[in-house]
């Protein structure tokens, strides 16, 4: 976009203290953020842990914005976004209250010591794929290509059935 607007994808999750309500918090925190402009959210997924199975499901969503900020300046945004939540990491893949992480940041592609787009685990999880696809259906993964393309290549499957949702 030549008028400085980039299109963004952000993946929100949770899996503590009632996660639909933390995703709907993360949510309404990001519809009114400065320099940027919210341009919807995808249905909720739920998923079982990538991580540590001692721990709830998870509850996930992909919302989309275009924003002035650049990738490090939205990354400090969710960075405060999640700290206002209540965010403690307790262990890598582990239970959080809530987590935002940047998908895609247009088409670019981005390798920084704090951060890197797109997600480096994008195209693995489908969890994010499938509610991506929703939200953005044509979006470009770099390196990955098209969102609907990768998720026919998935391989492994998070994502539970409703009738395995009681525990999210």
């Amino acid at each position: 976009m030549n008028d400085g607007w980039v299109r963004v994808a952000i993946g929100l999750g949770s899996n503590l203290d009632s996660p639909k309500l933390q995703i709907q918090r993360a949510c309404a925190t990001l519809q009114s953020l400065a320099n940027t402009r919210w341009i919807g959210v995808s249905e909720l997924v739920f998923s079982k842990p990538q991580g540590p199975q001692d721990q709830p499901d998870f509850v996930n969503a992909v919302c989309v914005l275009e924003t002035l900020l650049t990738p490090i300046e939205l990354l400090h945004t969710l960075q405060q976004i999640e700290q206002s939540q209540g965010r403690i990491k307790k262990r890598h893949w582990g239970e959080r209250l809530i987590d935002l992480d940047i998908l895609l940041y247009g088409e670019q592609q981005l390798v920084e010591p704090e951060l890197v787009i797109p997600h480096p685990q994008i195209a693995q999880r489908d969890f994010v794929i499938l509610p991506l696809a929703q939200i953005w259906p044509d979006a470009m993964i770099p390196g990955e290509g098209k969102v609907t393309d990768v998720l026919k290549r998935l391989t492994q499957h998070f994502v539970l059935t409703q009738s395995q949702e009681g525990k999210a």
